[in-house]
């Protein structure tokens, strides 16, 4: 078939197709191929055996031990100490200061002897003026405590009796009264009502006529009759056949439930009925508050 149109090498703009690199090689399965053959091919860098550090140059990697400071000066401390000693010698003006004698020693606590100031007026004890002495008063004394709760026992508090003080039944009420006498006495005349309101402030009454009542009707009276009430005839009485009822006798139907049989009472070997024993009886029992109080009382 003729190609129509331009072929792909023509679209792409390239004057011809390039050649292909591995066209024609013989493949080579990827287990032969080589790996890494600079490892086992020429000279391998060797190293020799490590080296333990000691006192000699020959653990670190310098051959000469190099100082952190080239040419520093030397510096003695003792001769720094006693130059500086030098210069505060020459700032005194005469020789050393030498006491008279050697020093003196207190004789004991409180005392001045040896010190430069003497002693101090304003701490001695001869010039203070004190208070004349005092001898304390005696210690409180009582007599021995009476005998007695102080409930229902006179003269055992420190407080004395309270005498006694009438005290009438109805004072409250006859106080009361004495009080509403004396407040009717001022009083002069009775409660004030105000029965003169505005008409035009209320409603008028709706159940007011203006016409008058008619006159009260009398109520019939009904005589009452004075007749007793009689039956049309007599009843009857039952007499054993049911003739005064209004449903005649219902007809017998058997029992449902069986007859209940006796039991035979047991007796004993003499000949005795067998009575059994009686429940427990009932006993005098003391209350509960009578027990309380007892049992606080001991």
């Amino acid at each position: 078939m003729p190609q129509e149109g331009k072929s792909d090498m023509e679209r792409i703009g390239l004057f011809k197709e390039m050649g292909y690199i591995s066209t024609g090689d013989k493949y080579v399965p990827f287990v032969y191929r080589p790996f890494n053959e600079s490892a086992y091919k020429n000279k391998q860098i060797l190293s020799s055996v490590p080296k333990k550090k000691c006192g000699l140059q020959v653990g670190y990697f310098e051959s000469q031990y190099r100082r952190i400071f080239e040419g520093e000066a030397f510096a003695d401390p003792g001769k720094l100490r006693r130059q500086y000693k030098m210069q505060q010698a020459k700032r005194n003006v005469g020789k050393a200061f030498l006491p008279s004698s050697g020093e003196q020693r207190p004789s004991g606590a409180g005392s001045y002897y040896g010190t430069l100031s003497g002693p101090v007026k304003a701490m001695s004890a001869l010039q203070i003026a004190r208070k004349p002495y005092k001898a304390p008063g005696k210690n409180f004394v009582t007599n021995p405590p009476k005998k007695g709760s102080g409930y229902g026992y006179p003269n055992v508090t420190l407080s004395k009796l309270e005498s006694y003080s009438a005290d009438p039944y109805d004072r409250t009420r006859e106080i009361l009264k004495r009080e509403m006498r004396a407040h009717r006495s001022l009083m002069k005349g009775p409660a004030f009502h105000f029965n003169l309101h505005p008409m035009e402030y209320f409603d008028n009454n709706p159940y007011k006529a203006d016409r008058p009542l008619p006159p009260m009707k009398n109520p019939e009276k009904i005589k009452a009759s004075l007749v007793p009430f009689r039956p049309s005839s007599p009843g009857k009485r039952i007499g054993g056949m049911k003739a005064g009822t209004f449903e005649a006798y219902p007809s017998h139907s058997a029992d449902a439930y069986g007859l209940k049989t006796s039991r035979a009472a047991s007796v004993k070997k003499d000949g005795k009925v067998f009575h059994p024993s009686s429940g427990p009886k009932s006993m005098p029992v003391k209350s509960i508050l009578d027990m309380n109080t007892i049992h606080k009382l001991k």
